[in-house]
């Protein structure tokens, strides 16, 4: 092995927080489960402790990209919109007309997508976070 610009070769091949002995213990550990793809303890009390009532389901594999579902009364593409505004809105920004939404989301060089939603707001009302935001584009919000 050689070192290079003061980087042991090799190193980035394995963890830095175990040994090697250790990631490979770690590996087999949970390499049952990985295949099962469901938990393989035979005592009841190394099982895993199930989700809370009232907390939603998270897979261990979701389906698409929103792990743990979305939330009651709203769908995917609504969730996706909300989190793509309130990326290039701070809280700094609220409360604001929605024309002066439009301009902070042109300071902050948000895509041409996201400043023609917000252009879509009516020019002299007064938001006062991004969720007045979203229901008055018309996204559905959580009930």
């Amino acid at each position: 092995m050689s070192e290079n610009d003061d980087v042991f070769a090799g190193s980035s091949a394995r963890s830095t927080k175990h040994s090697p002995r250790e990631d490979e213990e770690l590996k087999h550990e949970v390499e049952g489960m990985v295949r099962s793809g469901r938990s393989t303890r035979a005592e009841e009390w190394r099982e895993p402790e199930p989700v809370a009532e009232g907390e939603p389901d998270v897979d261990s594999a979701p389906a698409d990209t929103l792990t743990g579902g979305v939330p009651r009364g709203m769908s995917p593409d609504a969730v996706a919109a909300r989190a793509e505004l309130a990326r290039w809105l701070d809280r700094a920004d609220f409360p604001n007309t929605g024309a002066e939404l439009v301009e902070a989301a042109r300071e902050h060089r948000a895509p041409d997508a996201v400043v023609d939603e917000l252009s879509r707001l009516p020019a002299d009302e007064i938001f006062a976070r991004v969720g007045d935001v979203v229901r008055a584009l018309g996204y559905p919000t959580e009930t």
